[in-house]
């Protein structure tokens, strides 16, 4: 897991008064982040969260494939989805919606070097939009986009002035020194580099496995809904 996938939209969302945040994951524990450094702590097991009002799916560098392949977490995602009042993504947590099914015939975005791989599962990538709404489900860019997706969601939910107050504490007033933080914005030369850093980041023998299995169930899926149509 990306740690600011998950961290920046929780700073937002510890501030809603009354709001019970949990971390959810296969069992209670610590889960390591894409660092190996960082260590974040899931507070609840997918058993004891079986509806949850708002679910908030973040991305990893590595470990996003293996995520579309957990057969127990699709579940749980496609069984809360049904009863979410709000179903969110992260960077390429958006991926995990989309091999779920969530995500088919929407549109939506995700990180920019994985906006194709959307396309895979029957999604309309959106990949200028930072953030991406479609019924109930959000879908925000890379890392950072977390933030705009949670301040979007505090000021549908409670009020402007609610997300306004939340975005001051947490002085997030953004001017970065660089304008290359789009692929529309960089240049060449960067975008290059990024690209090979982010495939050499996004390496796991895992995948090997994980990736025939997950387009496998993708096209069983629309065989499947194609009968039933």
């Amino acid at each position: 897991m990306t740690a600011l996938d998950a961290i920046g939209p929780y700073e937002v969302f510890r501030f809603i008064p009354n709001c019970d945040l949990r971390f959810v994951y296969h069992q209670t524990g610590p889960v390591v982040t894409d660092s190996r450094v960082l260590i974040l702590g899931a507070t609840h097991s997918f058993e004891e969260t079986p509806e949850p009002d708002i679910i908030l799916v973040p991305g990893s560098e590595a470990n996003t494939v293996t995520a579309m392949a957990d057969s127990d977490l699709i579940k749980w995602l496609r069984r809360v989805h049904q009863t979410t009042r709000l179903t969110l993504s992260v960077c390429t947590g958006s991926m995990i919606l989309a091999a779920a099914g969530i995500l088919q015939g929407h549109p939506a975005t995700t990180h920019w070097i994985a906006q194709k791989r959307l396309a895979a599962f029957g999604v309309q990538p959106q990949p200028d939009k930072r953030v991406v709404s479609s019924g109930k489900i959000k879908t925000a860019a890379g890392v950072s986009a977390g933030i705009d997706l949670s301040l979007q969601v505090v000021s549908e939910l409670y009020g402007r002035q609610m997300a306004e107050k939340i975005q001051l504490i947490i002085e997030y007033d953004p001017k970065p020194p660089f304008q290359s933080g789009h692929p529309n914005k960089a240049s060449k030369e960067v975008l290059t580099n990024a690209e090979t850093e982010m495939k050499k980041r996004s390496y796991n023998s895992r995948n090997f496995i994980s990736v025939p299995k997950i387009y496998w169930n993708s096209i069983i899926n629309k065989v499947r809904m194609g009968k039933e149509d």
